[in-house]
């Protein structure tokens, strides 16, 4: 008999002849004899801004937002917080300097903002009163704050921070040492089944609680909630008197599959009650504006790899839940209930691109906006005007605003790469559909070098995304248009796995990951090749995490690529379950790996390393802890037995991704240079090619 199996839910890394189906043009950028000027090179990137955190004020005449740079003598990027007056289009610095500043929100009385700051060292609660600009730090917590929310009269401000737990589970007692003896570090002792966080490290014991602290004066803040489970994503009742909140009370079933519920606490008592006791994670509720509706997201729990959220409305008591909004083609974000409580907007990416929907009380679904574009964060005041940051393959994330009423104008606020990117020549892109195994249709984005000739060959680069469970998307991407400036034809795709699609295309790599998704980048590629301008002899592979896993398998089952970059990846299932950073990877096969070893073989790139003989680079984050930087050493000492050429770039520092400014620099130079020593000149018809 099979053992009962205890995991958590996985962490998400990051994510025969075929033949094209179709291609369709997508509205393309300036041609190169329309755009003197340069081209997108490594200086660039240092010059380039951003933009984020959109929030309209209740009245809709003001938006923060935040401007993000480059800080080039910290070698890390910095936010300043902004706002603009809707009126007059003035924008004015609210918080400036080097430090971080995030989650800008407005009271209910649109007289102050709350937000994250470090400018203190660490991060921590400010308010600020908009009419004379001062600011005050609420809180001086031993660890970071989140989830900030006023409470609906401005007198208070909730949110989360970790609380550690003290002591050990097996507590042993030391003789005595002499003072000030110089003893070497205690040992650590562990009985979680998961007890590291990339990007944070070794995790002490320990829960997230709920707090709340007077938003005039701070001080110490009340504890909400207690136990030795998390509670999370609180949100107030319009009255005042109650913070609903998601998490699991009973951390046996979590320790499951990951299950939560919505659940309410009541602020005079402390009284906890539990509205929603399904099986599977209910999250997010957000509250209607008269407190008789909680909406949330999730979906029953089941045996699927991966599975995309549905929509729910109950009652505030928790009777009468029911969907609203399923079987979409993804987890949809940003749920908010619209001002006059008749239903919700939310944004949904699918097939590349993001959109605002907007879904009724009673289940009727519509699409606000629409376009090849990806619109994120919207932000809706009472009058029904909006705020958001929108993207397109030319352009990064600019701020937008639009009325509810008039969806189709979306009126640009500010671009702050407008004057970087004025005269810089860009990279054209075609959507791409293709046909797969099975008749499965996957969808890709081809992107042409800056100076496109017509009748010439250039070489083609393919990306692909980690996840594996993400989608690639129509947004600006600054590595692309950086190897399109460099001659290069760029294809990126969504196999199945990918999000955007639907849960069927998700399910597409049930307990079969690696598997199929290899023959849909093919089909990719082949449909690329259909253009006539890629040169066959000059094709290159790469992606990170997900992207890494499966550039490591392409090199195992095909040697058409001149090259390859294997970035985080994983190479060995059998090792990697058991020390990545969460122990959910176990459900993505049948069997546990004592059980069944083979199955983890025949879904591992190490399988098949003896089929290389594509030169194949390995790129590591020395503190990875969600694919450890072991899984790229196996397959590089794999090829080195093997004689093959290989190479590992080792990134100090860092864990899954690059944090650092000059890293991500470093990370984009290593690749090129890796497929530069081995690409060959251009071909011109001319010559035959």
């Amino acid at each position: 008999m099979t053992a009962r199996r205890h995991f958590r839910t996985a962490p998400a890394f990051f994510a025969p002849a075929l033949f094209a189906l179709a291609i369709a043009l997508v509205v393309p950028a300036p041609s190169a004899a329309q755009q003197p000027g340069g081209l997108l090179d490594m200086d660039t990137y240092m010059e380039m801004e951003s933009v984020g955190s959109p929030r309209i004020s209740p009245d809709g005449s003001h938006i923060l937002f935040t401007r993000g740079s480059v800080d080039k003598m910290n070698d890390r990027n910095r936010s300043e917080l902004m706002i603009m007056d809707l009126s007059t289009r003035r924008i004015s610095e609210l918080e400036t300097g080097s430090f971080e500043v995030s989650s800008p929100i407005w009271s209910p009385d649109g007289g102050r903002i709350a937000f994250l700051s470090d400018k203190s060292g660490t991060s921590q609660i400010h308010v600020m009163w908009l009419d004379t600009r001062e600011t005050k730090q609420l809180t001086n917590l031993d660890r970071g704050p989140g989830g900030i929310r006023w409470s609906p009269d401005g007198a208070q401000i909730s949110f989360t921070t970790f609380i550690p737990e003290t002591g050990s589970p097996l507590p042993i007692t030391m003789p005595s040492f002499p003072p000030g003896a110089n003893l070497a570090r205690p040992a650590v002792v562990e009985d979680r089944i998961a007890w590291q966080r990339d990007g944070t490290g070794y995790t002490r014991r320990g829960n997230t609680q709920i707090f709340i602290v007077d938003a005039d004066l701070g001080g110490t803040p009340r504890q909400i909630t207690f136990g030795d489970t998390s509670h999370g994503n609180p949100r107030w009742a319009p009255d005042g008197t109650k913070l609903y909140f998601s998490g699991d009370l009973i951390p046996e079933e979590g320790y499951e599959r990951g299950n939560s519920e919505v659940h309410a606490i009541d602020l005079a008592t402390l009284e906890i009650t539990t509205l929603t006791d399904r099986l599977g994670p209910d999250n997010g509720p957000v509250v209607s504006p008269d407190g008789s509706m909680i909406a949330y997201t999730g979906y029953d729990q089941n045996e699927n790899y991966s599975n995309l959220s549905n929509i729910y409305l109950m009652n505030a008591d928790g009777s009468g839940s029911r969907m609203i909004a399923g079987n979409l083609k993804n987890s949809p974000s940003g749920v908010a209930w619209a001002p006059d409580g008749s239903g919700l907007y939310y944004t949904l990416g699918e097939e590349g691109s993001s959109n605002l929907h907007f879904v009724s009380t009673g289940g009727d679904i519509e699409k606000v906006t629409d376009g090849v574009h990806y619109i994120t964060g919207v932000s809706i005041a009472k009058n029904g005007r909006a705020a958001a940051t929108n993207s397109t393959f030319y352009r990064p994330n600019y701020l937008i605003t639009f009325d509810l009423d008039n969806p189709d104008e979306l009126e640009t606020l500010v671009d702050y790469n407008e004057d970087v990117l004025a005269d810089i020549r860009l990279g054209e892109v075609e959507e791409i559909w293709t046909e797969s195994v099975d008749g499965w249709p996957v969808q890709g984005w081809l992107m042409k070098p800056a100076d496109f000739e017509p009748g010439r060959q250039y070489p083609l680069l393919l990306w692909i995304h980690g996840g594996p469970v993400s989608m690639y998307t129509v947004r600006w991407n600054w590595n692309w248009q950086n190897f399109a400036a460099d001659g290069y034809a760029v294809l990126w795709t969504n196999p199945r796995g990918s999000t955007g699609y639907g849960q069927d295309f998700v399910n597409g790599i049930n307990y079969f990951y690696p598997g199929n998704d290899f023959h849909d980048l093919m089909a990719g590629v082949d449909a690329a090749i259909e253009r006539g301008f890629i040169d066959e002899d000059n094709m290159f592979v790469t992606g990170s995490s997900g992207g890494g896993v499966l550039t490591a398998w392409v090199v195992g089952h095909t040697d058409r690529f001149r090259a390859a970059v294997s970035q985080r990846p994983v190479i060995n299932w059998h090792s990697f379950v058991g020390t990545t950073d969460g122990s959910g990877w176990y459900r993505r096969f049948r069997s546990y790996p004592w059980e069944d070893p083979v199955e983890y073989a025949e879904r591992s790139p190490l399988h098949y390393v003896g089929n290389v003989t594509t030169p194949t680079m390995l790129l590591s984050g020395v503190e990875d802890l969600r694919t450890p930087m072991p899984q790229a050493e196996e397959f590089y000492r794999a090829l080195k037995v093997l004689g093959q050429e290989t190479m590992h770039v080792k990134i100090p520092d860092e864990y899954h991704g690059s944090r650092s400014v000059s890293h991500r620099i470093m990370t984009q130079l290593y690749i090129k240079a890796w497929f530069d020593k081995y690409r060959t000149r251009p071909v011109t018809q001319e010559d035959g090619g």
